[in-house]
């Protein structure tokens, strides 16, 4: 089976080699994807955007990007789209009116119930199978929409948790995965491991590794780690930026507080659209069906030293490990294994 794959995120891409690993029979992908799954049309690199003005920036970039795509659909079985609505959900459309007989599985869903409800019914009518990773999601579509929880791919992923809460010292700091998020955190964690004198570990991607001394300044005091895992699971606390992290450390059983600095044009507009009171994911979900929150958060201007201090101090760090083992229960499974069989069941069906 041949599958054109559409992940641009490093994330989405995680979990896309996850889900390779539990298909039964020979697939090959193309499309845009990491090299070590195949032979990609495209460098995962040049696709890194940060907010909404660069995302704009980049947009004819993207258009020809999308036409490369849908130029290779004749040749495949399926279409896999995993996560970056942004670009997913118009390449469906476009796939959908030019091949409707073409099968198309979404995994990791547009955020359509935080935002854009009126994206539903789109999604609805252009996907075949929507995998939603979120227990709640499918409540927000129409009863005979084409929609099944299917678990989440992080319970795939971590495969260390912790029993009982860590008491020790060792504080990881997550300044995030890129470039503007890094330069804006750092000076603060920098500030926080001073003040906290801690066993401090710098988690960061791998792909930065190169990049250490002008993207992080002065980090004599911490310890390098690449492997968020385990690094997560041998640490006691986390200060983190937003995105999946905060899930994986919360899944590990590590508490943390969130921080983030975006920039103010796309906080100003991002803050306009969302509907919703958290941006953690963690604190998304657990709210969902215990209507509070999890873990701190500070945005913009509340990112300030005192504040990370305080909120460091003031968690009930028990709590948030109790609060943390309902959230797996409340997730229930990995992903991988459902997903895979959507796609070689549904490719059966159609021989």
């Amino acid at each position: 089976m041949k599958i054109l794959v559409s992940a641009l995120e490093h994330s989405a891409n995680v979990h896309l080699e996850a889900l390779t690993k539990e298909f039964k029979g020979e697939v090959e992908l193309v499309g845009v994807f990491n090299e070590k799954l195949g032979k990609p049309i495209i460098d995962l690199r040049a696709l890194a955007i940060m907010g909404i003005v660069d995302a704009l920036r980049k947009l004819p970039f993207f258009l020809k990007l999308s036409k490369q795509m849908l130029a290779l659909v004749p040749e495949v079985d399926k279409v896999l789209l995993i996560d970056s609505s942004g670009f997913n959900l118009p390449l469906a459309k476009k796939i959908k009116k030019r091949y409707p007989d073409k099968e198309i599985i979404y995994y990791i869903l547009p955020q359509a119930w935080a935002w854009k409800k009126k994206r539903i019914p789109v999604l609805a009518k252009t996907i075949d199978h929507l995998a939603s990773i979120l227990p709640f999601e499918p409540s927000y579509y129409p009863k005979n929409a084409p929609i099944e929880y299917v678990g989440h791919p992080l319970l795939d992923e971590i495969t260390k948790r912790k029993s009982e809460r860590s008491l020790g010292q060792t504080i990881a700091f997550m300044p995030g995965s890129r470039t503007s998020e890094i330069k804006t955190l750092m000076p603060y964690y920098i500030a926080l491991q001073k003040e906290l004198k801690c066993d401090a570990v710098l988690i960061i991607p791998e792909y930065f590794k190169n990049r250490i001394e002008t993207l992080y300044g002065d980090i004599s005091a911490f310890k390098v780690r690449y492997d968020a895992h385990q690094a997560l699971y041998e640490s006691d606390f986390a200060f983190i930026c937003s995105g999946t992290a905060t899930l994986e450390a919360t899944l590990i059983g590590t508490p943390f507080v969130l921080s983030f600095i975006a920039k103010k044009l796309d906080y100003f507009i991002g803050s306009r659209l969302l509907k919703i009171e958290y941006i953690g994911l963690a604190n998304i979900m657990f709210d969902k069906f215990q209507q509070r929150a999890m873990h701190p958060e500070l945005l913009q201007d509340e990112v300030t030293l005192e504040n990370l201090l305080k909120a460091y101090h003031e968690m009930d760090q028990q709590q948030f490990f109790n609060d943390a083992l309902e959230l797996q229960n409340y997730l229930r499974h990995g992903s991988s294994k459902r997903v895979a069989q959507i796609i070689e069941e549904t490719h059966d069906l159609n021989r």
